[in-house]
């Protein structure tokens, strides 16, 4: 299984709000370290457990596990799930700033280019956040949408030095 492959796109998604991705990160070396580390080789599934760390280049995903799964065994249709209390992420940006997330759960879709982050979802960069139950990015078409549940609304906090800077 080419967990460069696959580790790449998540962490391509849990960190690409629009091009802030580090470019250099995806030509290096991924290295994922847990506790154990379980392959059903039947159903083309990996899971890793206990204080699992993926690190490359700049980006770094800490959770309780993570599982890759191959549908069918078809490379390029993976998907990866991180649970924690919560799933955390980091990457540093091309302008030198670190972009952050984290959730409950979070899931990439390979083939569909696809992010979802469930449960206590936050991503931030700088002091600028958007916190929201569930916060779902689609990486090609650069759209990310922020849901809120029944008890608790969709927070963003943009700070006024980065609203000067655009304009």
């Amino acid at each position: 299984m080419k967990l460069q492959k696959i580790s790449l796109i998540v962490c391509l998604c849990l960190t690409s709000l629009s091009s802030w991705a580090l470019s250099t990160d995806t030509d290096q070396p991924i290295y994922i370290d847990s506790d154990t580390q379980n392959f059903d080789m039947k159903s083309n599934r990996v899971t890793f457990t206990g204080d699992v760390t993926l690190k490359q280049g700049s980006i770094n995903i800490w959770a309780d596990k993570l599982i890759v799964i191959r549908p069918n065994g078809s490379e390029g249709r993976e998907i990866l799930e991180a649970y924690g209390k919560p799933a955390r992420f980091s990457q540093l940006t091309d302008d030198g700033k670190t972009l952050k997330g984290h959730a409950l759960k979070l899931r990439y879709e390979i083939e569909k280019d696809f992010l979802l982050m469930t449960r206590e979802a936050q991503i931030s960069q700088d002091d600028s956040t958007i916190q929201g139950d569930v916060i779902t990015y689609h990486i090609g078409t650069q759209k990310l949408v922020a849901n809120s549940s029944e008890t608790k609304r969709v927070t963003t906090v943009l700070q006024p030095s980065q609203l000067n800077k655009k304009e």
